[in-house]
């Protein structure tokens, strides 16, 4: 199984980026997908998710400015995030097989996203 993560970078306040993550060696279709993020200091916490069936969530200091969304014909999971924040700088890790609070089946290697003020 492989979770290849992109689009990570250098930013500053107010602006955009996109992640993108190509899942490979899962049924995708079948998949909770999601990103989670990790700060330095800071526990991991999720981000976004969304279900095979396309139903979404998000942490409580995304909503209204991320937005998750899946194309399964090419297995990959989108993160457009807007309006980002210092306080979103992060390693960002794409996950695959999303069930419980924060657990997931596998994971990807991270891309890193910085936010300057």
């Amino acid at each position: 199984v492989q979770l290849q993560a992109s689009g990570g970078g250098l930013v500053q306040a107010g602006e955009s980026l996109r992640l993108s993550c190509v899942a490979s060696g899962i049924t995708f279709r079948f998949n909770t997908m999601g990103w989670f993020r990790q700060a330095p200091g800071k526990q991991r916490e999720m981000v976004a998710r969304i279900t095979s069936g396309g139903s979404t969530n998000y942490a409580d200091s995304v909503k209204d400015r991320f937005t998750i969304s899946r194309d399964n014909a090419k297995k990959t999971v989108y993160l457009q995030m807007n309006s980002l924040e210092p306080e979103d700088t992060a390693v960002y890790y794409c996950a695959a097989g999303i069930f419980g609070v924060g657990s997931a089946d596998y994971w990807g290697q991270g891309t890193q996203v910085t936010v300057s003020s």
